[in-house]
């Protein structure tokens, strides 16, 4: 969106770990920004610094219900929807009303204001994939009444149904299948991979992988990721379908959690635990479109981004919220 200065964008979800970041992005670009957030997983404290920017205005509303008085826009990034499994699995009726009513609350305000519309999905509509790397024209391997299907359902219907808006209304939209991403600005409860065994080594606890610790994810620094965003919502043509966003410097869950004991210099022990229905074994997107329609390939490694997580998870996590976050249950591998 570089040189589209005075845009009126909202972003759903911009309280969250990448929303605010997507936030920042787009203020430091020029645009006038709406962030509308319902809290449930997102912080007002990743926004604190925003307090008195002329140019950015908070709305606490949640997606499922109607959407509050708003200006008109001529951008919407939609990003609200719980990432992890933990947060998901606690309300899933609300996490699956999140993706497919708040999607269509938004694609319809996108439709009368004449908006361009980017949908944030999933790398986890490949599900467990057979096919790997993952391709855009993956359908995916996904187990539509599991645990996980509230959240992995629930965004393949909100691209469905971005798509059924560009076909029958001609609308502008776009859609990114985000895969790993980590970074300042997690949560340490949150139950994603990265943040659980940073803040366990930080914390001295015994850390935790689950399974055997040969399963794979592929990590995107959040600043990577928020770019490939930008690129995307910024293309003046319409990519003609999804375009994933993530890393492919595959990695299996026991070399992360070598390095971050390497990187924290931690006495922390590696215990394993049971694996968590339907998680996937290997997660490697093929970023190919991505490089020949946005010109985009992730710039960050993966230690110098971990180096970042680390430290600020260091000056800016209290002790308790790790203690809290080590008594979770569930999936610790999720998507975003």
């Amino acid at each position: 969106m570089t040189g589209e200065r005075g845009l009126r964008v909202l972003v759903a979800g911009g309280a969250g770990f990448i929303g605010s970041h997507l936030v920042d992005a787009l203020l430091a670009e020029g645009a006038r920004v709406t962030c509308l957030d319902s809290l449930l997983t997102g912080r007002q404290a990743n926004l604190d610094h925003l307090r008195r920017e002329a140019r950015f205005t908070f709305v606490e509303a949640d997606l499922v219900d109607p959407l509050p008085r708003l200006p008109r826009f001529d951008r919407i990034f939609n990003l609200a929807c719980a990432a992890s499994p933990p947060h998901y699995q606690a309300n899933p009726v609300h996490t699956m009303m999140t993706s497919v009513l708040g999607t269509h609350r938004l694609l319809e305000r996108a439709r009368a204001d004449g908006a361009r519309f980017l949908q944030a999905s999933t790398s986890e509509v490949y599900g467990d994939p057979d096919v790997h790397p993952q391709r855009e024209s993956y359908w995916g391997n996904v187990n539509p009444t599991g645990p996980r299907a509230c959240y992995d359902e629930g965004k393949r219907a909100a691209e469905a149904l971005a798509f059924d808006f560009e076909r029958v209304h001609g609308t502008d939209v776009r859609v990114a299948r985000i895969f790993n991403t980590y970074g300042p600005r997690m949560r340490s409860d949150d139950g994603r991979v990265v943040s659980n065994v940073i803040c366990q080594a930080l914390a001295g606890l015994d850390i935790t992988i689950y399974g055997d610790g040969t399963q794979t994810r592929s990590f995107c620094y959040a600043s990577d990721l928020v770019d490939g965003l930008m690129r995307l919502m910024g293309r003046d043509a319409s990519p003609g379908g999804p375009v994933n966003l993530g890393n492919p410097n595959e990695l299996t869950i026991g070399d992360l959690a070598e390095r971050v004991v390497r990187l924290t210099g931690t006495a922390s022990r590696v215990v394993a635990r049971p694996l968590p229905v339907d998680d996937p074994r290997r997660r490697k997107p093929d970023i190919t479109r991505a490089r020949e329609l946005l010109g985009w390939a992730p710039a960050v490694a993966l230690e110098e981004g971990l180096e970042a997580t680390i430290a600020w998870f260091s000056r800016e996590i209290a002790p308790e919220p790790v203690l809290r976050m080590e008594r979770l249950e569930g999936d610790v591998l999720a998507a975003e």
